[in-house]
Order: structure tokens, then sequence, then C-alpha cells
């Protein structure tokens, strides 16, 4: 039975390790920053503070219904039932029930439902524009991962080359055919190239730490991920500038909470307003009481509040005439809001293209340094294929062997940066468009 238990509880510590270190991908690294994010949950909250507010606006329609009791005592002169006062101590008490509801405010609630709607739509475009740059941000860590790794395996090729040429360099050494200082210079350059391999590595270290934690995770070790299948130059495309920006201006997350506040503004102008006009309620009261006079005999409780019973109708009419100029500054300061919105949406509108343009214009850059990059990189392939080939053969010195591997590592070092960085300005304009 124990054989049985150690087997089952070492399948669960495989598979839970398994898991553990099972690489991720980027869609998996965007879901766990966006439900682990504080900002996103921050806003999630405001955008349900809004939601609160708008249903509250619409309920404030509704007519109200409040219930009342109260009880009082009075010592020394009193009022008795034949409206007549005399030295004695009373009791009174009394219940009644209220409802009260507006008829004409001037459109005022219906322009407040109206601020309230425009508000909690304006919060969940803020909601999405976190998002989006959560999304925007985890791309750009996790491109930057991928680029550090193939810089790190750069480094690794370029050591491991040298290695090979100093195991063949020990043979003829010792056969007395090469002079063992050339084999210090080897290992020299061997350091030089253990120390870039262990930089490599630790900025590809500090890329996962940045990553773990966007994502707010406790431990980066283990962390590992794994290249999108679509990250090929087959696979990208280029959208124009202009095609992203009729998109992004009628879909950006930015865009639409602009013109939402702008909405809101302008409906607050509307129920400003609202106050030159006269306003209307109705109530209704019932209400019935207990009265009690020590002096004199007092009917039943029961008995009182029937004959007491009262109900009422009533109508208030409330007409502004002056007030000091209040409703008329207001307005003029709701006007002034609504003229900021307004320069607040063409400002949105601006930023968005001009983001738009300069990641564009930021792709080509980075697709004509990387075809230049390529080109150069065969170049310097040939360069240092052909120097190697003198070096054997005794026609080229071990500085000039060096240097044309120092400028095919500088090569491949930029084709990999400016491929990872087409990758990502072409996923920036695919995300703003």
């Amino acid at each position: 039975m124990k054989t049985k238990i150690y087997m089952v509880v070492g399948a669960l510590l495989v598979t839970i390790l398994a898991s553990a270190q099972k690489p991720w991908t980027l869609q998996q690294c965007v879901d766990t920053a966006l439900a682990n994010n504080r900002n996103v949950k921050q806003q999630a909250l405001t955008r349900k503070t809004r939601e609160i507010s708008y249903q509250q606006a619409r309920m404030n329609l509704l007519p109200n219904l409040n219930a009342s009791a109260g009880q009082s005592w009075n010592f020394g002169r009193s009022l008795n039932a034949n409206n007549t006062y005399q030295s004695a101590n009373s009791a009174q008490t009394s219940f009644g029930i209220g409802s009260s509801l507006v008829l004409f405010d001037g459109l005022k609630m219906k322009h407040n439902i109206d601020i309230r709607k425009a508000d909690m739509y304006a919060s969940e475009q803020d909601l999405e524009k976190i998002k989006q740059d959560i999304t925007t941000s985890v791309a750009a860590g996790f491109l930057q991962i991928l680029l550090n790794k193939e810089l790190l395996q750069i480094a690794t090729d370029q050591q491991e080359l040298t290695k090979t040429k100093i195991e063949q360099r020990k043979g003829l050494v010792s056969a007395g055919k090469m002079a063992e200082g050339e084999m210090y210079d080897l290992l020299a350059q061997e350091s030089k190239e253990e120390l870039s391999k262990l930089q490599a590595q630790n900025t590809l270290n500090l890329s996962f730490l940045d990553l773990a934690q966007f994502l707010e995770l406790d431990h980066f070790e283990k962390l590992d991920i794994v290249a999108p299948e679509n990250l090929s130059e087959s696979d990208l495309h280029l959208l124009s500038a202009d095609e992203v920006f009729a998109s992004a201006i009628t879909h950006r997350p930015e865009i639409k909470g602009a013109e939402y506040r702008l909405k809101s503004s302008e409906s607050n102008v509307l129920a400003t307003k609202s106050d030159f006009y006269p306003s209307l309620n109705l109530g209704a009261q019932v209400g019935t009481g207990y009265y009690n006079l020590s002096s004199l005999p007092n009917a039943s409780f029961g008995s009182q509040l029937s004959n007491n019973m009262s109900t009422s109708i009533s109508l208030n009419l409330q007409i502004p005439i002056f007030n000091k100029f209040d409703v008329r500054n207001r307005v003029h300061s709701a006007q002034i809001g609504v003229e900021s919105n307004k320069l607040s949406v063409v400002n949105a509108k601006l930023e968005l293209k001009k983001s738009i343009q300069q990641a564009y214009y930021n792709a080509i850059g980075a697709k004509s340094r990387w075809d230049a990059a390529l080109k150069s990189e065969i170049a310097s392939r040939e360069a240092y294929r052909f120097t190697n080939q003198k070096f054997e053969a005794g026609r080229a010195t071990l500085y000039e062997l060096y240097q044309a591997k120092s400028n095919l590592t500088q090569v491949l070092s930029e084709q990999v940066q400016a491929k990872y960085e087409y990758f990502f300005r072409i996923k920036l304009l695919e995300l703003l468009k």
C-alpha cells in the first residue's frame, strides 16, 4: 500500500513539475498579465462604480415611499381634545407614510441619466485602453526575450567556434607546427567570448525578470516562452498608415473614451439649463396618531388610530425667479467643459495619428535595416570563410581572423535586432488598427 501511495505522489509531483516548466505562449502571458495587473483591477472597480451611478440615475425617475413614527411628551399646559389648553401632562404618538414623485424638472433627471451613461461607457473604454497597453507591453517584453535568446545563441556559437579552433591548434602545437604564443591569443579570444556570452545570458535573465514582474509572478527562474508560430516574414503584412488610421479612428478606446466624455459634458450643459425651468412635484401622505391626556379619560389606542386617520395629496410648484446668477454661471462653466472635451477629442485623434505614423515608418526602417543586414550577413560570412582559409594556409594573421569573426558577430546581432524590431512594429500596427 505504501509503495502505491509513493508511486501516486511521485506521479503527481512529476506532473506538477512538468506543467510548471512548460513554456508560456504569448497569449498565456497576455491573459496572465490582464488577470493580475492592479491597474486593470482598479479600473474595473471604477467602471463598476460608474455603472452603479448610471443605475441610480435611472432609479431616480421612480417615486419614493417612506414611513415615519414619532412619540412626544408634554409637561405642564397641554392641548386637549377640545382644542383648549389646561394644566395636565400629555403624550402623543404619530404614524405616517408618504410618497412623492417629480412630475417635471426641466428634464434634469433625463439628462443626468445621459451623463451617467456616457461616463460609464467612457470608463469601459479607459479599461479597454489599459488592457491594450498591457498587451503591447507584454508583446514587447516577449519579443525582447526572443531577441535576447538569439543573441545568446550567437555568442554561444562564436565561443564554440573558437573552442574548436583551440582543439585544432593543440595538436599543431604538440607537433611543433605552430607557435605556442598563438594558443594564448586563442585562449584570450575565448575568454572575451565567454564574457560576451555571460553578458548575453545576464541580459536574457533580466528580460525574463521584467516579464515575470509584469505578469506579477513571484518567481521567474523556470520561466520560459515559446515563439509564436506566425512569427515569420511570410506571415507578416505591413499595413499602410492611412489604412490603420481609418480603422483606428472608429475603434480605438482612447478615441471612443474622449467622445463619450464629450457627450457627458454636452448632457451636463442641458442638465444645468434645466434649473432655469419650474419644477412640479406630486406628494401623498397618510397619517394617524394617538393622544393621551393624564387628567382626562382617553379613547383606546386602536379607536384613536382609526378615528385620527388623515390623507392628503399635494402639488408643489417651484418657479425660479432670481438665484444670484448661479444657474447662468454654472451653464457657462459647463459649456467651457464642452469646449475642453472637444479639444481632447481632437488631441486624441492627433496623438493616435502620430503614433500610427511613427510605428509605420519605424517598421519601414526596421525592414530596411533587416534587408541590409541579411545582405551584409552573406558578405560577412563569405569574408570570414575566405579569411579563415587564408589563416589555415598561413597567409593571414590571427588578428585578421578575429576581425572578420567580430564583423560577422556584429552583423548577426544587428540582423536579429532589426528582425525583432520589425516584428514588433508590425504587431503594434495590428494592435493600433
